[in-house]
């Protein structure tokens, strides 16, 4: 007999989840499958954002900055940039803490025109406190082939509290040394990619999978007739109609439904007791009993007092009393072969188990050969 599936999430995960339980319910008695567009479930190869990085020097901090004598690359590149502006001043001692050496990173994003804006992200390298306030200076960012494509500038700011006292006592909120610059970088000059120019553009399945990917490829070729071929379960090659140019293409294509199949995987994280099943997944014939042991043992030390002008000892006298619990009613729970994951969850909750117990339910299973799906553990 299968319960109601509301009545089985409900004292699984706590009454204060009964609206996520209802949200779940609404999920599992909603078609099978449900189709999603093809932009959301591929890549388009070739058409991705690349990572930027670049040395900077980050100034005007309230003494919070690099000690330069433990950083001598700070020193360096202060010279070097004084010296830019005609200023010497290797001839003298730079002890402020007004300024800090940093790492800047940045992602450079697919057709990014020159001239767009990009966030920055700024992390310390040497002894800096903080880097609340400070403005970084004109920073190159390079790309993996050692190219310039953006230049990075602004105000840096660490959504981070510090406080200190004089005794040396100090209160941290996030982290101070590493924070973020709004539209900081400014775009160059983008990678040449003419995706028109191209005759086959391949679409990268983020899921790869052999059904998903023959599913696209027909989806694809029942509106345009033999542009579509599933290379494998990760790629599907496209070929726009003859006068038709790519992007136009991409355009259409992209907006196709597919029904996305989906393997039977369980999915576990031990650490915060998270478990997460697949509609696929299913079980072989499987009896499952699930019971508590409790063994309490409670120290009651008793004080052993002589009587008066007999010269004992007053003396500590252990007592301990051991008790076992073992929880009644549990009862045998058998399910047959082919029971789906509505089956395996209203049984489970037959037997009141918890999240964690039931995950060592779940690997017992998996390890009797009865359950039906990859198990995942995080």
């Amino acid at each position: 007999m299968r319960a109601r599936k509301l009545t089985y999430l409900t004292p699984l995960f706590g009454t204060a989840a009964i609206a996520a339980g209802a949200l779940v319910c609404a999920l599992l008695s909603g078609e099978a499958h449900a189709a999603s567009r093809i932009k959301d479930i591929v890549d388009i190869e070739g058409v991705r954002s690349n990572q930027l990085v670049g040395y900077g020097i980050v100034v005007g901090l309230n003494g919070t900055g690099d000690t330069v004598r433990n950083c001598p690359m700070l020193m360096q590149s202060m010279e070097s940039m004084m010296e830019r502006l005609q200023v010497n001043i290797r001839d003298g001692n730079l002890n402020s803490k007004n300024a800090a050496a940093v790492m800047v990173t940045a992602e450079l994003p697919p057709f990014a025109a020159p001239g767009a804006k990009v966030d920055v992200s700024v992390s310390a390298m040497c002894d800096s406190k903080s880097l609340l306030g400070g403005t970084l200076m004109v920073t190159p960012l390079l790309g993996a082939d050692g190219e310039a494509y953006a230049v990075g500038q602004g105000t840096v700011q660490t959504g981070s509290v510090s406080a200190g006292g004089a005794s040396g006592s100090s209160v941290t909120k996030g982290v101070p040394t590493s924070g973020r610059i709004s539209s900081g970088g400014t775009i160059e000059h983008d990678r040449e990619f003419d995706i028109n120019s191209m005759e086959v553009l391949r679409l990268s399945l983020r899921n790869p999978d052999f059904t998903t990917s023959k599913r696209i490829a027909n989806s694809i070729n029942a509106t345009f007739a033999g542009t579509a071929v599933a290379m494998n379960p990760t790629v599907v090659a496209i070929k726009p109609p003859a006068g038709m140019r790519m992007s136009d293409f991409i355009t259409q294509v992209e907006v196709l439904p597919v029904d996305v199949d989906e393997p039977a995987k369980v999915v576990i994280d031990e650490v915060n007791g998270v478990i997460v099943m697949g509609e696929n997944v299913r079980l072989s014939r499987v009896a499952i009993a699930q019971g508590n042991l409790t063994i309490r043992v409670d120290e009651t030390p008793d004080v052993s007092q002589p009587l008066p002008f007999s010269q004992g000892q007053t003396a500590t006298v252990p007592n301990s009393n051991v008790k076992v619990d073992e929880e009644k009613g549990k009862q045998l729970l058998q399910l047959g072969g082919g029971a789906s994951l509505s089956d395996l969850v209203a049984g489970l909750n037959a037997l009141k188990v918890t999240p964690r117990d039931m995950i060592s339910i779940l690997q017992a299973i998996k390890a009797a050969g009865a359950l039906q799906a990859e198990i995942q553990v995080m």
